[in-house]
């Protein structure tokens, strides 16, 4: 029985690779660095230190990750109000808040980033808590993020429902033992075993169905003579 629904945040609840690009393209160019051989999509879903492992070549080596991820990080906070939500996302986490479902999200982002998305579409204080990239040891695709979120939960796997967009995601989340649902893009592929959604409100379907399925088998147990002597 799914207790509680740990939310991917980039892609999942919040479009958030536009100001992602935004500030990438905006660090890099105020050091002179020329990013235009990539294209837009280079980097979407990787990690920020892989990012900065392929660019650090191209910068002077005077600059360090730390500088350089803290630029990135006050760029993309500066301009929050360029956020918007995925379709539906802030709707489905109220209503689900309402229902008594407990939440919260899981990251690869660092806590800048993690706090400036779900302040951006009104969604923090709904979160019970929030697991960014400066939580963990190692980021997902490693399964230690929800491993910690489920730990911190004090539930087993199988009763928290991961929600990604990436295969990373997705990789994290069945590593950790946790069923998982993906938010395909259209036309996109839906990498195992992850379940298809069409977008946060899927959720929110999914669990009410899995709710009448329980409670509709509770009444035939409940009204059939054999199942009542055992």
């Amino acid at each position: 029985m799914i207790k509680a629904v740990a939310w991917d945040i980039d892609g999942t609840l919040v479009d958030s690779e536009p100001l992602h690009l935004f500030a990438l393209q905006d660090v890099c160019g105020a050091h002179g660095v020329d990013i235009s051989d990539l294209s837009d999509a280079h980097f979407i879903g990787v990690h920020i230190g892989d990012v900065w492992r392929e660019l650090a070549p191209r910068f002077p080596s005077r600059v360090t990750f730390a500088e350089w991820s803290h630029q990135i990080e006050t760029a993309y906070s500066n301009n929050r109000d360029r956020l918007v939500e995925i379709p539906g996302a802030a709707e489905t986490v109220a209503r689900l808040a309402a229902l008594g479902v407990r939440q919260v999200a899981v990251s690869n982002s660092n806590r800048r980033v993690v706090d400036a998305n779900l302040e951006a579409i009104g969604i923090a204080d709904l979160m019970e808590f929030t697991i960014s990239l400066d939580d963990v040891c190692e980021g997902k695709p490693d399964p230690f993020p929800y491993r910690l979120a489920c730990y911190r939960l004090g539930l087993s796997p199988d009763a928290v429902l991961a929600v990604e967009d990436s295969a990373t995601g997705v990789a994290s989340a069945e590593r950790a033992g946790m069923p998982v649902l993906f938010l395909r893009a259209p036309g996109g592929r839906v990498p195992e075993p992850a379940r298809a959604i069409d977008g946060p409100p899927d959720v929110l379907k999914l669990l009410a169905e899995a709710t009448d399925t329980r409670a509709s088998a509770t009444r035939r147990h409940r009204d059939d003579p054999v199942a009542r002597i055992d």
